[in-house]
Parts: C-alpha cells; structure tokens; sequence
C-alpha cells in the first residue's frame, strides 16, 4: 500500500489550519420562479425518460461559476443546506438536486417521493444530466460536484459531456458504478481539473487515489483531510466538527485557483 500511495504523481494536499467563510444560513427547459441573488429557490428539471427531478437554485450576485451539487445514497439536495450558502458568497451560484437515487438522510428527496421508491445509483445519471443540460443556459463555466455515489458519476458525465464542463469534485469517490472499473475508465478520458478527496479511512483513501491515478497529475488535486468523514458530510459542522471548516478552505483554494 505504501508503494502505491508513493507511486501517485499528482498533486497531494494535507488539511491546514484556514479559516472557512462563515455559513450564510435536450431534455427540457426548467420550471421555476425568477430567482433573487442570494437568495434560494425551488426548480424542476425534466430527465430524458420524463420524469420530474427537483432542485434547488443559489443564485450569487456576479457568478464565477455554476456548482452543480449531487448527493450521496439516501440523501437529497438538503445535504447542502449548510454548504450551499458559504459557495454563493464565495462567487459561485450552484444547483442542489434530488437525483432519484436519494432518501430523507438530511431532508426529504422530492424526486424520490415523486417517483414512489429509490432508484440505482446508474438510474439516477439521468437526473445529473438534465442538471448539466439545464445549466448550459447560464452561460457560466460548469463544475460537477459529487458525493459518495454520485462522485463516482461525475467521471463519465464529465467524459460525456467534453466541452461543457471546467471542472470536478468528487468527495469520496470508488467504483460504485459495477464491474469492469468504469469510473476510473472515465476518470482517464477526461482533460479537466479535479478536486478529490476522501475521509480517513484506509479503503475509501485507496479507492479515491486509484481514481485520481488514472487523470493527468497536473489536472489533478487529492486532498488528504486531518479530520474528514464520507461524501460532502466532511463539509458539514454537524457532520465534521472538527475538520469541516479545514476542508472547505481546501476547497476555496481549489476553486479559486481553477475558476478563471
């Protein structure tokens, strides 16, 4: 394992001591109400087989970029709650979906109760990808953003959206998508930075850096937290007392270092 990890070429982070901003509590067109900067509101997207994926808008002021933020098994958009409103006073609007694959972990998943049950983590692609096809109207630089299983799904929606996309996040990613390591095959393909990282745990590390080493070291960025826990949680006060304010620094760095 010490082999392995010293074999990775790309770049290696390790959680300081910075200080986060304090928390400011073609398939369709979307349907929802003029939005207020600053201010969140409620949108739906339609997915390739029709069905309704809801979302929730962070409008900044004078956006840097677009975050489209996924969510990890048996969460909903609500896992950003906390999060979403420190990225918009950063510079960036960001979009917090329901994918069908979701329950209730931080609040109620409207695509899944819509829908009558969860779905699997490959069902829930199309929900991803009305968000990126529903983004493309913003005209802002676009970056997927994923957590536990849909930071396995950001690397072939990345690779199949070429051109569309700036940039990864991907917050405890594996190969959550079956056999024949399809998300490393995907990580390979694509040619945009990547921001990844893991909790402290020796499995998920290992899975997230075997990802990381199939993309190019210089577009590549793995971030090994002091204090860190599964998926975008490690974001979260609540869930990451001890590290969360550490690892969003990282992540202002990051995106202020690659947003143009």
């Amino acid at each position: 394992m010490r082999r392995f990890a010293a074999s990775l070429a790309f770049t290696l982070l390790v959680a300081g001591c910075g200080e986060a901003p304090t928390a400011t509590p073609k398939p369709t067109a979307a349907e929802g109400p003029a939005t207020t900067p600053g201010q969140p509101s409620d949108v739906t997207l339609k997915a390739a087989d029709g069905a309704r994926v809801f979302a929730r808008y962070y409008p900044a002021e004078h956006p840097k970029a677009l975050l489209l933020l996924f969510h990890q098994a048996g969460s909903s958009k609500d896992e950003y709650a906390p999060i979403a409103p420190s990225l918009v006073a950063d510079g960036y609007s960001a979009l917090a979906v329901d994918a069908r694959a979701g329950g209730d972990l931080f609040g109620p998943n409207q695509t899944v109760q819509a829908l009558g049950k969860s779905a699997d983590y490959a069902a829930a692609r199309q929900d991803l990808q009305a968000a990126i096809d529903w983004a493309q109207d913003k005209k802002l630089p676009i970056f997927l953003w994923g957590s536990s299983y849909s930071s396995a799904l950001v690397f072939p929606l990345a690779a199949a959206n070429k051109g569309k996309i700036a940039g990864v996040l991907a917050f405890s990613p594996n190969e959550y998508l079956g056999d024949a390591d399809p998300v490393k095959t995907a990580a390979g393909q694509i040619d945009v930075p990547v921001f990844i990282t893991a909790a402290n745990d020796a499995e998920e590390l290992d899975g997230a850096q075997a990802i990381a080493s199939r993309m190019a070291a210089d577009r590549t960025t793995f971030y090994k937290p002091r204090a860190g826990v599964h998926g975008a949680s490690t974001l979260r006060e609540d869930r990451n007392p001890k590290g969360w304010r550490a690892n969003f620094a990282a992540v202002e760095a990051w995106l202020k270092k690659v947003v143009s």
